[in-house]
C-alpha cells in the first residue's frame, strides 16, 4: 500500500496531489464505466420491436416508396463500432413484412417463407459481433421497382437522395453502405448507377440476388462497377443467377428468348472479362467466376433439373453468401445454396 504524507507547510498543493491521485485511483480500477454507458444506443424515432429489441422504424418516402429500417437492440448498438449499412431492394410482389419473414403456421401466404432476409441479418449480426448490422427495406409503389421507374421519369434522382438521406441519419456510425436487391429489387441498384457518374466510394458492397435483369452496357453499367471495384480493395461486387433460359410454368416458358439473369449475367461476364481476368470453377451444380482478389464473384447455378430457383437461391443462404464473400465471416455464413443456417432466428 502507498502511504501519502502531506507536508503542512505547503499544505493547498499537497492536498490536490492527494485528489488527483485518488481519481487515477478510481479511473484505473473502473475503466469500463464511462464505455459502458456509450454502449446502450436508442435511436431517436425508432420503436422497440418484441423481437430481440431490436429498433425498428417504418415510413413513407414520397413518391410512393416505403421504407422499413431494422437495427440491433439499444445494448447491443455500439457507434464505436464499425456500421454495415445494408439496403434491401424488394422483389416484385412482395411486401416488407413478407420480405422480413416469418414462423409458417397454417394459412400463411407463401410470400413469408421465401426470403427470410429478417433471419438471415440476425445471423449476420450473430458472426459479426464487432459490427452494427442495419438493414434498410425498401418497398416500392404498386410492389415493383422497374413498374416504379417507369412512373417516375426522375427514379434515379430519388433513388439516390432515398439512399444518401437514409445514410446521413446514420452519419455518426460512419456507415459502409451495401447496395442489394433480388428480383426486381435489381433496378434500384441500376437507378441509383444512371444518377452517378462514378460510384461513390462509400459504397462498400453491391449484391444482385438473381436480380441484373436490366443490366446494360450501353448505360456504362459496367464500366461504373469495374472503375468502382478498382478504386479500393474493399469493395466487392456479387451477382447470383441460374439458367433460367427453359424453366416452365403452367406450360410456358418463363422467360423470353432474350430475358433472364442467365442471359443478363453473361453479358456482364463477356465486358468484364475484357477488363479483368476472372478465374473459373465448377462444382456439380454452381458455376463460380471471381477475380480482382476475390473481389468480384459470379456464381451460377447450373438447374440441370430445369426447376424454378428465382426464390431458392436467396432461401438457401443467398442473402448471407452475397454479404460476407471475401471476407473472414464467409465460412460461418453458411454455404450457398446449402441447407438454411438461420432458421433460429426466423421471427415468431
Amino acid at each position: 500500500m502507498t502511504i501519502l504524507k502531506i507536508n503542512y507547510h505547503n499544505k493547498i498543493f499537497d492536498i490536490f496531489q492527494v485528489i488527483i491521485f485518488f481519481l487515477a485511483v478510481i479511473a484505473c480500477a473502473f475503466p469500463a464505466a464511462h464505455l459502458s454507458a456509450q454502449e446502450s444506443l436508442t435511436l431517436r424515432g425508432f420503436e422497440v420491436s418484441p423481437n430481440w429489441n431490436e429498433q425498428i422504424k417504418t415510413f413513407a418516402f414520397e413518391p410512393e416508396v416505403r421504407i422499413h429500417i431494422n437495427a440491433p437492440a439499444a445494448e447491443k448498438l455500439d457507434s464505436r463500432k464499425a456500421t454495415l449499412l445494408i439496403f434491401y431492394a424488394l422483389p416484385n410482389g412482395n411486401t416488407i413484412e413478407q420480405t422480413v419473414g416469418r414462423q409458417v403456421t397454417e394459412g400463411l401466404d407463401w410470400h413469408f417463407n421465401i426470403q427470410h432476409i429478417g433471419a438471415q441479418v440476425r445471423r449476420l449480426r450473430e458472426i459479426m459481433p464487432d459490427e452494427n448490422v442495419v438493414i434498410v427495406y425498401l418497398e416500392a409503389g404498386g410492389k415493383s421497382w422497374p413498374a416504379w421507374r417507369k412512373k417516375f421519369p426522375n427514379n434515379s434522382e430519388i433513388i439516390f437522395h432515398i439512399v444518401d438521406t437514409i445514410r446521413n441519419e446514420f452519419q455518426n456510425f460512419h456507415p459502409h453502405v451495401v447496395l442489394s436487391g433480388h428480383s426486381g429489387g435489381g433496378s434500384f441498384i441500376f437507378g441509383f448507377l444512371n444518377d452517378v457518374d462514378s460510384i461513390p466510394n462509400w459504397i462498400e458492397r453491391i449484391a444482385f440476388l438473381d436480380a441484373n435483369y436490366s443490366y446494360d452496357d450501353s448505360a456504362r453499367h459496367g464500366d461504373k462497377l469495374i472503375a468502382w471495384l478498382k478504386a479500393d480493395t474493399i469493395h466487392r461486387l456479387c451477382v447470383i443467377a441460374y439458367d433460367d433460359r427453359n424453366i416452365m410454368f403452367n406450360g410456358k416458358r418463363v422467360v423470353g428468348p432474350d430475358g433472364g439473369t442467365f442471359r443478363a449475367t453473361h453479358r456482364m461476364l463477356e465486358h468484364f472479362e475484357k477488363n479483368i481476368q476472372l478465374t473459373f470453377h465448377q462444382d456439380s451444380t454452381i458455376q463460380q467466376y471471381s477475380g480482382l482478389n476475390n473481389q468480384i464473384e459470379f456464381l451460377i447455378h447450373t438447374n440441370p433439373s430445369n426447376s424454378i430457383l428465382h426464390t431458392v437461391l436467396v432461401e438457401r443462404n443467398g442473402f448471407l453468401h452475397a454479404m460476407t464473400f471475401g471476407t473472414i465471416f464467409e465460412s460461418d455464413a453458411g454455404a450457398f445454396f446449402g441447407d438454411p443456417i438461420y432458421s433460429k432466428w426466423i421471427q415468431p
